[in-house]
This record gives structure tokens, C-alpha cells and sequence, in this order.
């Protein structure tokens, strides 16, 4: 066979990708635009891709394809209906960055709640060796423990922040974006009393038509003065604009990990924040620790073989 990666750079340069080589012959390239694509993909039967799209005009002029391997959990940059119709199969990948995006939850928050920055720039700063006493208290640590924890989306990643939430000893509430789920271990409640009660809530949830713009201005004005919002599920679930105001307007703190539109565009309101402390961001990395990484290599590698033995 032929397989071709149209993007691996988004699995990293400290992976091996030449594992793929046991199927056949196996042709990477770093980044794929719109318009190299079908030159890309003529003659290959498996394309291994994470963003770029595989849509109708793909499929069509790439006849030999008859895998799509997409290198993450969500197929939306793949016409799915249309390769059903095509006999195109499609393969994504689950559960291989849970543990990642719980740990990548937490090393935000506590750097937020401790104000690990300010007080990481000020000991190296040598502002440490003029004080007068032996700590410094100009800015307030807050703890966990005791603390109200909401979760939005209480899959696999948002029981394991549930739980380790639970650890530290705050309260656990989570809203079903489905509707459908029923924790006994956590305690449900509806969105606009999750929001009014909780005094850090952390979103992991899909983007899909219960969670697109879920959280917006009236909902950003439900919570608590000083609260903590943190997205580690799509963008597009939260109103960013909104956000920015939110942050400068009420103290309303935050932890972002994914943005509506990625990379972020240039002159995004959260580069303009008054309160630019409030804010920790990360560049949609949550999932992408090197463990996690090496998981979903092996997990396309066992879907290629699985297709192999289905044919």
C-alpha cells in the first residue's frame, strides 16, 4: 500500500512516524494546503491526516483512496457521508490523550490559583533579595479544597478532572451537554445553576449542536465575581468576545486551551486584555504530550491493520 501523512507536523518532530513503512510505501509531509492535497493523495490508499480535509472532491479525484485515518477523535474535516457513498473508510482515534488533557487541566488552574507566574518573574527578577521579610503576600493564593468544581461534558476526560477535583476536595457538579448522562458519583444540575454556584468550571465537551456557543454574555454574567472558566474541549463553545470582556469587566478568571478559530487570529480580544493576568493560554497543547502522542501513532498503526484484516 500506499500511505501518506498530508500534516505531520501535528504529531510532533520527537515521534517515529517510520513505523508506517511495514504497510508499504510510506511518504510524509510536514504541513498540506488546500491546493497540494489531490496531488498528494494520486495513487495513495491510505492517507493519515489531522486537519487537512478529505471532502467530496478529494475522494474523487484520489481513486485508489480507501482509508482515511484521521490522527485525532474528530472526523469533521472528513465528508463522512461521502465516504460511506464512496466505500471510503474512515478511522479516528479515541482515548489516547485523557490523561494529557486531565494533568494539562490542572498544571493551568494551580499556575492560576497560585500565581506561579508573578511570583516565579519576581524571585528572578531579584526583586526577592531587597524584601525586607522572608515571603511575599501582594498576591492572594486561593485553594481547591472546599472549593465549588463544575464540569461541562463528563466524558472520560471530564471524570478524571472530576475525580483528581474531588482529591483536592472541592465540591463536584457537572451538566450533561447531551442530557442524557446520569453520574451517581458527581451531582448533576442544569447549566444556569451550575454556573451560578461553581467557583471553577471546566469545560470538555465536543463542539456539536448542544455545546456551539454554549457559553455567552448571560451565561459569562450567571457567575461568581473572581471565578475560574477553563476550556479544554473545543472552540467555538465559548463567546471569546465575551470572554474578554467578562475577564476585564467582573475579575472573571480564565484557562484556554482552544480557540473558535486556530492558530489565533491576529488582534484577538484576549491579546488585549486589561487584566491579562486573569488569563492562562496555551496553544491547543492539552492533548499533545509526548506519551499521548506515541498512543495515537500506535492506535492509527492498529486501525491500518484492523482495516487490513477487515478487507
Amino acid at each position: 500500500m500506499k500511505i501518506v501523512c498530508l500534516d505531520a507536523l501535528t504529531l510532533g518532530n520527537d515521534v517515529d512516524l517510520s513505523i508506517f513503512k511495514r504497510f508499504g510505501e510510506f511518504i510524509s509531509y510536514a504541513v498540506t494546503s488546500k491546493d497540494e492535497t489531490i496531488a498528494r493523495l494520486k495513487n495513495a490508499d491510505v492517507v493519515i491526516t489531522n486537519k487537512v480535509i478529505i471532502d467530496k472532491n478529494v475522494m474523487d479525484e484520489c481513486e485508489n483512496l480507501k482509508l482515511v485515518c484521521v490522527s485525532a477523535t474528530g472526523t469533521n474535516n472528513v465528508d463522512m457521508s461521502y465516504a460511506a457513498q464512496k466505500g471510503v473508510v474512515v478511522k479516528n482515534v479515541a482515548g489516547y490523550s485523557t490523561n494529557s488533557v486531565v494533568q494539562h487541566t490542572f498544571a493551568c488552574l494551580l499556575g492560576l490559583c497560585n500565581e506561579i507566574k508573578f511570583y516565579d518573574d519576581y524571585a528572578k527578577s531579584g526583586e526577592w533579595v531587597k524584601s525586607e521579610i522572608f515571603t511575599n503576600l501582594s498576591k492572594g493564593i486561593g485553594e481547591i479544597s472546599g472549593k465549588n468544581f463544575g464540569i461541562i461534558g463528563l466524558g472520560e476526560i471530564g471524570r478524571g478532572v472530576a475525580r483528581i477535583a474531588s482529591a483536592f476536595g472541592a465540591n463536584i457538579f457537572y451538566y450533561s451537554t447531551s442530557g442524557k448522562n446520569q453520574n451517581g458519583e458527581f451531582t448533576r444540575l442544569e447549566l444556569n445553576e451550575l454556573l451560578k454556584i461553581c467557583d471553577i468550571i471546566s469545560i470538555h465537551a465536543p463542539l456539536n449542536e448542544n455545546t456551539k456557543a454554549l457559553i455567552g454574555e448571560r451565561e459569562l454574567n450567571l457567575m461568581k465575581e473572581g471565578a475560574v472558566l477553563m476550556n479544554f474541549g473545543r472552540g467555538g463553545i465559548i463567546d471569546e468576545n465575551a470572554l474578554a470582556r467578562a475577564i476585564d469587566s467582573k475579575n472573571l478568571r480564565a484557562c484556554i486551551d482552544v480557540l473558535q478559530s486556530e492558530p489565533m487570529r491576529p488582534n484577538h480580544p484576549f491579546l488585549h486584555l486589561k487584566n491579562s493576568a486573569n488569563l492562562i493560554i496555551t496553544p491547543h497543547v492539552a492533548w499533545a504530550s509526548k506519551e499521548a502522542r506515541e498512543k495515537l501513532i500506535k492506535l492509527i498503526v492498529k486501525n491500518i491493520e484492523d482495516f487490513i484484516k477487515e478487507r
